[in-house]
C-alpha cells in the first residue's frame, strides 16, 4: 500500500514537493485554499482547502506544508500539530545528509542539498537545491535555506529566516530570528532578527524592530 501524503499549498514549491515525494514512494492529494476553483495542479489532484483537510480522518496520512512564506508556513504547520497530524519529512535521494545530522518534521530537502556531520535543522524548514549546510550549524524552525546558498560551520540561524539565493554565511555566525539574507549576499558580521540585509559583505537595509 502505498505512503500518502497530503500537500498543503498548490504552487510551483508544491509541485517540486509533489515531484520528490513520489521519487520516495507517496501517494500526492493537494489542498489549498483556492478550491475549488482550483482542483488540480499538473496532474495532481486538489481534493479541498485547508479547512478540508483539517477536517479529515489522519490516520496514516502524513502533510507537508509547501508553503514559501515562513510566517504563513509556521502557522499551517502549527495548526496541524494541534489537530494531531504527522508531518513528514522528505529528503531527496540525491541529498547528502550526515548520519550524525538531525532533521525535523516537517522539514524538506532537496536535490544536491548537502548537510555535514552535527548540524541541526529545525521544524518546517526548507533546504533546497544544492544548498550546503556544514558541520555544527543550526538551521532555526521554519526557515528557508535558497538554493546553492552556503552555511560554513557553526553557523547559527534564526526561526523564520530567509537566507537568498546564492548566500554565503561565514563560520561562526548568528543571524536572529526573521531576518532576510538578499541573494548573492555575503553575510562576515553577525545580523540582529527582524531585518533585511544585502551586499558582499552584508549590511542592514531594513530593520523592522
Amino acid at each position: 500500500m502505498a505512503k500518502r501524503l497530503a500537500i498543503l499549498g498548490a504552487s510551483g514549491h508544491g509541485k517540486v514537493v509533489a515531484d520528490l515525494a513520489g521519487q520516495l514512494g507517496y501517494e500526492v492529494t493537494f489542498y489549498d485554499d483556492a478550491y475549488p476553483l482550483k482542483k488540480s495542479i499538473e496532474h495532481w489532484t486538489v481534493a479541498g482547502t485547508f479547512s478540508d483537510l483539517l477536517s479529515r480522518e489522519h490516520k496514516n496520512l502524513e502533510v507537508v506544508v509547501a508553503i514559501g512564506n515562513n510566517k504563513i508556513r509556521k502557522e499551517k504547520s502549527v495548526a496541524l500539530w494541534r489537530h494531531n497530524f504527522s508531518l513528514a519529512t522528505l529528503i531527496h535521494p540525491c541529498a547528502s545528509v550526515s548520519k550524525f545530522a538531525n532533521v525535523e518534521a516537517g522539514t524538506v530537502v532537496f536535490a544536491g542539498a548537502v548537510i555535514n556531520a552535527f548540524a541541526t535543522i529545525g521544524e518546517g524548514c526548507i533546504i533546497n537545491s544544492a544548498a550546503v549546510i556544514e558541520h555544527d550549524t543550526v538551521v532555526g524552525n521554519y526557515s528557508h535555506i535558497c538554493p546553492n546558498t552556503a552555511l560554513a560551520g557553526n553557523v547559527n540561524i534564526g526561526e523564520c529566516c530567509w537566507v537568498g539565493i546564492g548566500s554565503q554565511v561565514i563560520q561562526l555566525i548568528s543571524v536572529g530570528d526573521n531576518t532576510l539574507i538578499g541573494a548573492g549576499s555575503t553575510v562576515v558580521k553577525n545580523l540582529p532578527e527582524n531585518v533585511t540585509a544585502i551586499g558582499s559583505p552584508a549590511v542592514v537595509v531594513k530593520s523592522e524592530s
